[in-house]
């Protein structure tokens, strides 16, 4: 969702349907089940630094264009390669297109801009937003997810664990800092509004054919833009770093974490599943630590602890054991 880096596109699966496909087929071992889930969080938490370190050369409409454009050229020989089919109404193809714009169009477009001016860890923790606004319009779009109190109480947390950032964004970091964290929140929303839509009408749809028609369609106002605005591609500098920061991005952080994201729904738990957007804005954030030289004020340590907390508290479901089968059962 990296929005966070993972696909938010992608609606996860209720608790039945999950078991359901665990138990067609072999499961994998716990050892590897958990070395792929620890590989995506680090992934994901990791393309954050690759974002940022990408910028020193490239400029970010182009950047982000370029990345989503190979992506979707990987993504299409692999729906080519599986001779998958392609939506055939036209409310689908408009559906993905519209959804392709916001999750993909606006909200890298906003992302990759405002890494220019603050931390990557930093836009992380905004990013993982994406639920806390997600709840409210799925109490609207989709009758099984009703906004209970517990909900609720998770994204005012979240929400006040966001202007603690603000606040520290406003006093200490300057206007264009400021800036680019209301833009990554805005980014948050049109994720979030775009995966709720998917989900409410899209679950039809096979998850590759999904993300590479979006990534597809998303890229487009990018790349043009960046021409427009940013000049041609071949006139940019191409450094060693930019060529690695492209390369990774595209090929770890959208293809190969989005087959390991849809294997790990196939193959583990929903809490587990539910654990990732939750881990990987504090491995993009140690990350950026360590490896980008970056700091963390004591106003993103205190908001960005209220955000995670938020997101748990409205989006990991509790679990009681049921009254007469003793098995466990989901709670609100």
């Amino acid at each position: 969702m990296p929005t966070l880096e993972y696909p938010v596109v992608a609606p996860i699966p209720d608790a039945a349907n999950l078991a359901t496909a665990r138990h067609s087929e072999a499961q994998p071992s716990l050892r590897l089940r958990v070395l792929v889930w620890l590989a995506l969080c680090t992934i994901w938490g990791s393309t954050w630094l690759g974002i940022k370190l990408g910028l020193r050369d490239l400029p970010p409409l182009s950047f982000a264009g370029l990345r989503f454009a190979l992506a979707a050229l990987l993504l299409g020989a692999l729906v080519a390669g599986r001779r998958l089919p392609l939506p055939k109404a036209g409310a689908d193809w408009r559906l993905l297109l519209y959804t392709g714009f916001l999750s993909i169009t606006l909200n890298y477009a906003l992302v990759f801009w405002g890494e220019q001016y603050i931390a990557s860890g930093l836009a992380a923790l905004l990013s993982a937003t994406v639920p806390l606004f997600g709840l409210p319009l799925a109490h609207r779009y989709l009758a099984a997810e009703p906004l209970t109190w517990r909900k609720f109480g998770g994204v005012l947390l979240g929400l006040a664990g966001t202007a603690v950032v603000f606040s520290g964004e406003l006093g200490t970091s300057g206007t264009h800092a400021l800036w680019a964290s209301a833009g990554i929140v805005v980014a948050a929303l049109a994720t979030a509004h775009a995966g709720v839509l998917v989900k409410a009408r899209a679950t039809h749809i096979e998850p590759s054919v999904l993300a590479g028609v979006q990534m597809a369609g998303g890229c487009i106002p990018l790349l043009l833009g960046g021409v427009l605005l940013e000049g041609s591609p071949l006139e940019f500098r191409w450094t060693p770093l930019a060529f690695g920061a492209l390369a990774y991005l595209t090929l770890l952080g959208s293809v190969v974490a989005f087959l390991m994201y849809y294997w790990l729904i196939r193959h583990t738990a929903l809490s587990g599943v539910l654990m990732i957007p939750l881990i990987t804005p504090l491995v993009a954030v140690l990350v950026g630590v360590v490896f980008g030289g970056e700091a963390v004020s004591w106003h993103t340590a205190v908001g960005g602890t209220a955000i995670i907390g938020g997101v748990a508290l409205a989006v990991v479901r509790r679990e009681r054991v049921g009254p007469k089968t003793g098995n466990r059962e989901p709670g609100r």
